[in-house]
């Protein structure tokens, strides 16, 4: 039987992590070793890739809402590859376990950047985040949740975190949603107006207000069970979102009548958790971000291979060979920056609120990643589409999805106002620049090849963090958008240099300069730059390697 998959995609079938070595070294760079997650891209590249396709396009989840009986149930129906899926990825490769077992956090994000579907991995992400918060500030009689969560019980549960509503979104101080006290339970009455995982999750964390408190800091943190004490519904499902992309993962609107739940953590101190939580998922965002663009990257450059024009290979058309490089350069800056923050915050993760000086700085880190990695998804995988052609554009071929689920990056987890916001607020209010700039001073300083650029790359975060200081609130706002991304792409560049320095791959150096240009000055490359550009563009080759 033809394995007719092979047939619409250049890269089905090919080990999603060995054909990516830009990715293994980053990776190593940081974790300090090398991870052994070949077995995971062989999956990746081949039975993941066709089924998270095939729900995209043919078997999206299902609300159902009554029963054979005629009892309400509110329940989705997934694909039974959907579950086998999850259960595969939760539990036999363990990517929502590495924390939980003493390991690094970095991890289960370089798991993520595999897997990538942000479908799939916003069910994973959801139900990390709440075995997250239940993990670090819940009792022990809440600890059975956070073993079906990772995968380490018999049976696997999902989780969910509901916390905006539709008058407010990112807003949490405009929520609505009110809690009751009675017989050592909460009751929560209000709507959450998009809720993914609803009607998959076993458990969800949703914030609520009591005893008249108002405002983001009046806020409360909930566990919400799916089932009540009585073993009825705990709440229901108005519907099901119609959704352009992430279709693996249902987003519902939740309604919560008298909903039992008990509080999590300390009364009023919700902003703080939900904070914590947001920044645990915008790092799995900026993990998803970097793998959409990579799939979205190979797909075009095996196309490039193969499609000839012109009597010639697309592969051999200088335009062609600069669009790929462009979209290369890119990314690596965005792997570099995403996984440099996913190790800060590994450093920091047993802070607790009102949080340390390495909490705050990974924090406002968080905010600039989140923005650079979505925006550079949206530009790599319409880039990769285009460079398709028309084919590019059907969608019975997978490339014209990457770049449909790229742009919910710069949605999901807070919107790039909601990142310019918070990092602002990091910076004024928490100080965590100065943090920053000692860092990223000491990193410029261990820079050889090529430290004027890193100078000239810190010398523009310093002074945008001068303007930012110079500013009253009104000004920051306006500029502040503009500031994150100078920062963000020069922060990319010194880090590319910083890898291959210490490393000694000189590939690192040449796109830590080659960023520069590009993204951090925005001018054209220099002239030799396309005789130069085969090593970066062929990813897979050994050239690509720490030893060149």
């Amino acid at each position: 039987m033809d394995d007719t998959y092979s047939y619409i995609s250049n890269i089905y079938g090919k080990n999603h992590y060995d054909i990516d070595l830009p990715f293994q070294e980053i990776v190593e760079f940081y974790a300090g070793k090398r991870l052994n997650l070949s077995p995971l891209g062989a999956y990746a590249g081949k039975q993941l890739y066709e089924i998270t396709d095939y729900i995209d396009k043919i078997s999206p989840p299902v609300l159902k809402m009554w029963g054979i009986d005629g009892e309400r149930i509110d329940s989705v129906l997934i694909n039974s590859v959907e579950k086998h899926t999850l259960d595969k990825l939760i539990k036999e490769f363990g990517i929502n376990r590495p924390y939980f077992h003493g390991k690094s956090i970095l991890d289960h994000y370089a798991m993520g950047y595999l897997v990538a579907d942000p479908g799939i991995y916003c069910i994973i992400t959801l139900t990390h985040q709440t075995a997250y918060a239940l993990h670090k500030y819940a009792p022990d009689n809440f600890r059975d949740y956070v073993s079906g969560l990772i995968g380490d019980s018999r049976d696997l549960l999902l989780g969910a975190t509901w916390f905006t509503e539709i008058q407010g979104g990112s807003d949490l101080g405009a929520n609505k949603t009110v809690a009751e006290p009675g017989n050592n339970l909460w009751y929560l009455t209000g709507d959450k107006y998009f809720a993914s995982n609803a009607g998959l999750a076993d458990v969800s964390l949703t914030s609520a207000f009591h005893n008249n408190n108002h405002g983001a800091k009046g806020l409360s943190l909930f566990v919400l069970p799916r089932r009540n004490g009585e073993g009825n519904l705990n709440y229901r499902i108005r519907r099901l979102k119609e959704k352009s992309a992430t279709k693996s993962v249902p987003s519902g609107e939740v309604e919560l009548e008298n909903s039992e739940a008990q509080m999590l953590g300390d009364a009023g101190k919700a902003i703080y958790y939900i904070t914590e939580d947001l920044m645990v998922s915008r790092l799995d965002n900026a993990a998803a971000a970097c793998g959409i663009a990579r799939k979205a990257y190979l797909e075009a450059y095996y196309y490039s291979m193969k499609r000839k024009t012109f009597g010639s290979l697309l592969l051999d058309h200088p335009g062609i060979k600069r669009d790929l490089l462009d979209m290369e350069i890119l990314l690596e800056g965005s792997i570099a920056l995403t996984f440099k923050t996913i190790d800060l915050f590994n450093k920091s993760i047993k802070s607790k609120p009102p949080y340390d000086d390495d909490y705050n700085y990974t924090r406002l880190m968080t905010h600039i990643v989140k923005n650079i990695t979505a925006e550079s998804s949206s530009i790599i995988t319409q880039m990769a589409t285009e460079l398709h052609g028309g084919i590019g554009f059907l969608s019975e071929f997978p490339i014209e999805r990457w770049h449909r689920e790229a742009l919910i990056t710069p949605i999901w987890e807070g919107a790039s106002n909601i990142q310019a916001l918070d990092m602002l607020e990091a910076i004024m209010k928490k100080k965590a620049h100065i943090k920053m700039l000692l860092d990223f001073q000491k990193t410029v300083s261990e820079t050889r090849d090529g430290r004027e650029i890193a100078d000239s790359c810190y010398n523009l975060i310093r002074e945008s963090i001068d303007k930012i200081l110079s500013m009253d609130s009104t000004e920051a706002q306006f500029h502040a958008k503009y500031l994150m991304d100078i920062m963000g792409n020069s922060m990319a560049s010194i880090l590319l240099l910083h890898i291959g320095n210490k490393t000694g791959n000189e590939d690192f150096i040449k796109a830590g300069k080659l960023y520069f240009k590009r993204y951090v000055k925005k001018e054209d490359y220099d002239m030799d730059t396309m005789q130069s550009s085969e090593s970066m563009i062929h990813v897979e080759r050994q050239e690509r390697s720490l030893r060149n």
